[in-house]
């Protein structure tokens, strides 16, 4: 089992940044393959944004590329999100996940077992 709790969430301004962190327990690098964030706005379907494979390579979506960065730190045990010149339409609760296989279907909540809580993201 692997536990994840997602923090750095808060409000900001538009254009402003904010660098969301997801910690995971030991275990992680037995069973995961990729890492993903999703975010989720009221009334609205939850949404993959990024994901990074064990390798590294990394995926977004459309509406955050060039503007967030996913990363990881393995010696941490922990995932990064930063996300940078945000707009109002970024407010959400974001969520990071962990799947046993790989990233090809990343977009696809369902391909991900492990879920935080999620952490709120706001933007005025």
């Amino acid at each position: 089992h692997v536990q994840l709790v997602e923090s750095g969430g808060g409000s900001v301004q538009a254009g402003g940044s904010l660098r969301l962190s997801c910690r995971f327990a030991t275990g992680y690098s037995a069973v995961t393959l990729c890492m993903g964030w999703f975010r989720q706005a009221p009334g609205k379907q939850r949404e993959g944004i990024a994901a990074i494979n064990r390798r590294g390579t990394t995926n977004y979506a459309d509406s955050v590329k060039g503007r967030f960065t996913i990363s990881q730190d393995n010696a941490k045990n922990t995932l990064y999100l930063q996300l940078t010149s945000l707009r109002p339409e970024d407010t959400a609760m974001y969520y990071c996940a962990a799947s046993r296989r790989g990233c090809l279907n990343w977009v696809q909540s369902t391909t991900f077992r492990f879920w935080g809580q999620g952490t709120q993201v706001t933007v005025s």
